[in-house]
């Protein structure tokens, strides 16, 4: 498979439209059936952890369908392509629930929910694995890792500047016909996206044929990754502070930041976030790739990400919260962070491709990366499983009627918020770097050894 600059273009458009739908599933799905709808909020996080569980039996099938697929249109492409129509009709769905009520409405979210986990595995799977599937060269991997994260930013940032806004504009101020409307929009630009990237990447037929014929072996061979498993709990790790955090920033805008415009501050917010996390990827990394290693840039972003949750802590205790700005300073500090990570997990996922290979004698790209599509998605479950729980221990009463006055919520309800998109993050954020610094191996110069023994053992054996 040839990766010029019209392939590159087009995987990176596709990172946005497929990005676009994740952000605007994982940050609203709470807000949209909790606050809107009405739904409990543990009944809401429940499910997610349900159809999360599900997924860990989908995802590694998903992953070995694809590895074992060789059709005339390759390997990827067939379930790129057939993913997202059918995610993007789903998306739809979860965001059109309006008419439904009570118990219908319960039964409904359980089932179109789980279908969208299982419809965005199908897409996501192929997309990721093309990665270390098209360049042995490990700069190469991580140009294109740099290029798909990048992108996805992006359209991860769209979704978290502009929801609020367009949601109120699409729904002449009814939020819950706004969410019906913006993705509709969303799910139509996800299918255009995919489209091409579908029809400008052409796929060379394989002959290769997957070693791994069984889920349990597949299992056994991942699990034989030391490293892979070491990036998929840091990779769980981070997403979970990150999306506790993007799951309640909502409602500590609406409720405790509070004002007649609350929607432009939240606006506001997350527009200096989404471009600090676009420039963090964009500008700081290769900035930062220039002096230091990979992993001592993944400790270095680490640590700021923790300073940054510590530093609203802060803000939280002294009463300084409700300043905006001030509020945009760990706001800043955190998104970049968070950037740079993102990119760094991916360069790490595909390193241990190689190292797997080195030590089993499998080369598993599509089944390790449907661990990374698997566990992010888990990570967003069991963050927003933690988010309703919280939100109902602290008490917050949601605003069902989507055009009436703000509920206003208790002192201690206000308290407990700012705790849980503080303390629990920075939890996450510490084990993540203890799990790192004491297990992770593949430095830039590991990586590298074993790329150039990889060449070598083919060498021998087309002699």
């Amino acid at each position: 498979m040839k990766f010029g600059t019209k392939e590159t273009a087009a995987y990176g458009f596709a990172a946005v439209g497929k990005d676009m739908v994740y952000a605007l599933s994982a940050s609203y799905v709470m807000y949209y059936y909790q606050d809107l709808l009405g739904l409990s909020a543990t009944f809401v996080g429940t499910i997610l952890m349900i159809a999360r569980i599900f997924d860990a039996a989908n995802d590694p099938f998903m992953g070995v369908l694809v590895a074992k697929t060789n059709s005339k249109w390759g390997r990827f492409r067939p379930w790129l392509f057939s993913g997202t129509i059918l995610n993007a009709f789903v998306l739809f769905a979860l965001f059109n629930a309006k008419s439904f009520h009570g118990t219908g409405l319960m039964v409904y979210f359980s089932v179109i929910y789980i279908l969208w986990g299982m419809t965005y595995t199908m897409m996501d799977i192929p997309y990721w694995s093309m990665i270390p599937a098209v360049t042995e060269n490990a700069p190469e991997r991580e140009k294109l890792s740099v290029v798909g994260r990048t992108c996805a930013g992006v359209g991860n940032a769209l979704i978290t500047i502009g929801t609020v806004i367009l949601v109120k504009m699409l729904g002449n101020g009814n939020e819950v016909a706004g969410f019906g409307r913006f993705a509709l929009i969303v799910s139509v630009i996800f299918i255009i996206s995919e489209v091409i990237c579908c029809w400008a990447i052409k796929e060379q037929r394989s002959e290769k044929k997957m070693q791994t014929t069984s889920v349990k072996e597949m299992f056994s061979s991942l699990f034989s990754n030391d490293q892979a498993m070491v990036t998929v709990a840091t990779i769980v790790l981070i997403n979970c502070a990150l999306y506790i955090t993007s799951n309640l920033i909502i409602y500590f805008f609406k409720y405790d930041l509070g004002g007649a415009d609350w929607q432009g501050s939240y606006t506001l917010f997350s527009s200096v976030g989404g471009a600090s996390q676009i420039l963090g990827m964009m500008v700081f990394y290769p900035l930062l790739r220039k002096r230091f290693s990979n992993t001592d840039i993944f400790k270095i972003c680490l640590s700021t990400a923790i300073a940054g949750y510590a530093l609203l802590l802060i803000f939280c205790l002294i009463g300084l919260s409700s300043n905006l700005f001030l509020l945009l300073i760990p706001g800043v500090l955190v998104f970049m962070s968070n950037g740079i990570l993102t990119v760094l997990t991916t360069v790490f996922l595909s390193n241990t491709v190689d190292y797997g290979e080195l030590k089993t004698g499998h080369r598993e790209e599509s089944v390790i990366f449907s661990m990374q599509t698997f566990v992010v998605k888990a990570a967003s479950g069991f963050a927003v499983f933690l988010t309703g729980i919280g939100l109902d221990l602290i008490g917050l009463v949601g605003n069902t009627d989507a055009e009436a006055t703000v509920v206003a919520q208790s002192a201690g309800t206000l308290m407990g918020l700012r705790y849980l998109m503080t303390i629990i993050p920075i939890l996450g954020l510490l084990c993540a770097m203890f799990v790192f610094k004491n297990k992770f191996i593949l430095t830039d110069e590991k990586a590298e050894e074993i790329s150039k023994q990889l060449k070598k053992n083919r060498m021998g054996e087309t002699i």
